[in-house]
């Protein structure tokens, strides 16, 4: 009888740690927390995010406000070691990506963003590619938002 006790204990702590574990894997969103970027009002990505690109150190600062002509973004960002920010214009595409288009010179695309809103993140981080329109290079980057519209 004992032996049988054991056996469910123990079988009961193996299936509860198991499920514990797996509940951590994919971070659940706290109520009211929008479950896609498509779900997010636009007005969520105004404000000051930070920008850390695969391979590269520092970190850059991003501003966003609305876009005086569209349903979308507009604003700068500042990487360490340049002396001029660049512009970054976008939105949400229909796939539910964050979409920016960044220029060095306000006339000519120099980079692309694309990237989904991190999972549980409500709206604060989004993860993807950058890709430098010179060279179509690519790098990964995490943009996290960090403060409200300066």
């Amino acid at each position: 009888m004992k032996t049988l006790f054991a056996i469910v204990l123990i079988a009961g702590c193996a299936l509860s740690t198991g499920a514990a574990a797996q509940n951590g894997l994919n971070p659940a969103a706290p109520p009211g927390c929008p479950e896609t970027a498509q779900d997010l009002p636009m007005s969520a990505l105004y404000g000051t995010w930070e920008a850390r690109f695969e391979g590269l150190s520092g970190v850059a600062t991003v501003r966003f406000g609305p876009h005086p002509d569209y349903a979308g973004v507009r604003g700068t960002i500042a990487r360490a070691g340049t002396a001029v920010a660049a512009q970054l214009a976008g939105d949400i595409d229909d796939e539910g990506q964050l979409s920016l288009d960044e220029s060095q010179d306000g006339r000519s695309i120099s980079g692309n963003w694309a990237g989904p809103m991190a999972p549980g993140s409500c709206g604060k981080t989004f993860q993807g590619i950058w890709r430098n329109a010179a060279d179509d290079s690519t790098r990964t980057f995490v943009l996290t938002k960090i403060g409200p519209t300066p």
